[in-house]
């Protein structure tokens, strides 16, 4: 018995070692990207000493970003495609999935098969037709050409469809018995439910809207459109030598993510746990 237990400390003990190496292996790029951020561009590739505070930090290259490019504006455009994807998303999102969860309809588990297989079908195979399609519409270079193709998401319908087949059908029964219609059921019982579902998504959303640089690549060409992605890549190409300011800039773009990441992340565990329940 007492061996046995010694066996389970040791395997215990001997995985958390092995999840620690791997948690400093993949934090490691991340605190050198924040120590360069504050370094003359001369000592960011000294290795011999290495350094990983300086000795008079450069904070100045946090001010320095903001002149050097248009970097508000890039923040600004940012935030309001983030803000605008991850709102529509969730509410087309939820939508489609209530109807796929809680209505009875003709081919309705048809439908959401053939929907959620798009998944599997990578965006570069119809980002061309997609682009033809948006510039006959006169969206060419608009902010609202990535919104229309954003808005929709089959991975945040198959999300939230997973998470509503753990809500009881007893409660939507009990409702439609009381005289509420599908619309307030949906507003009334199964939004506010389903706060872990939202905040993964919202998650999910935010952080591939954010760090998307393919997308405005094709559709957003004026220096008054871009995004940060555009905006820290336009940067490197015309001070490439700049390397504290071109990691004091990443840094920052990473400051909303790691927010919204630690805001939601108690849901975002729970909203995980609870989708992976039925299949």
């Amino acid at each position: 018995m007492r061996s046995k237990r010694k066996l389970e400390i040791l395997k215990k003990s001997v995985l958390y070692f092995i999840l620690l190496i791997m948690s400093a292996i993949m934090i490691l790029p991340f605190l050198w990207m924040l120590s360069s951020s504050v370094k003359l561009d001369r000592e960011v590739f000294n290795m011999n000493p290495f350094v990983w505070i300086p000795k008079n930090p450069r904070w100045k290259n946090y001010v320095d970003i903001w002149t050097k490019v248009p970097f508000f504006k890039y923040v600004q455009n940012t935030v309001i495609l983030t803000i605008v994807v991850t709102a529509l998303q969730i509410l087309t999102s939820s939508f489609a999935a209530y109807a796929f969860a809680k209505l009875d309809f003709k081919l309705r588990n048809k439908l959401f098969f053939a929907y959620v297989s798009t998944i599997a079908m990578p965006w570069q195979v119809y980002m061309v037709p997609q682009f033809l399609m948006m510039r006959s519409f006169g969206l060419n270079d608009r902010l609202l050409a990535i919104v229309c193709l954003q808005a929709f998401s089959a991975f945040g319908v198959f999300l939230m469809r997973q998470f509503y087949l753990t809500i009881p059908d007893s409660l939507c029964e009990a409702a439609r018995i009381d005289g509420m219609s599908e619309y307030g059921i949906y507003l009334r019982i199964m939004l506010p439910l389903s706060k872990p579902a939202i905040a993964t998504l919202t998650i999910f959303t935010f952080v591939a809207t954010w760090n998307d640089y393919l997308g405005p690549l094709i559709y957003l060409k004026s220096q008054n459109k871009k995004t940060i992605q555009l905006g820290l890549k336009m940067f490197i190409n015309q001070y490439s030598s700049e390397y504290g300011l071109i990691m004091a800039g990443s840094v920052m773009s990473l400051i909303p993510v790691i927010i919204v990441f630690l805001c939601l992340q108690k849901y975002f565990v729970e909203g995980i746990a609870s989708t992976g329940i039925k299949g």
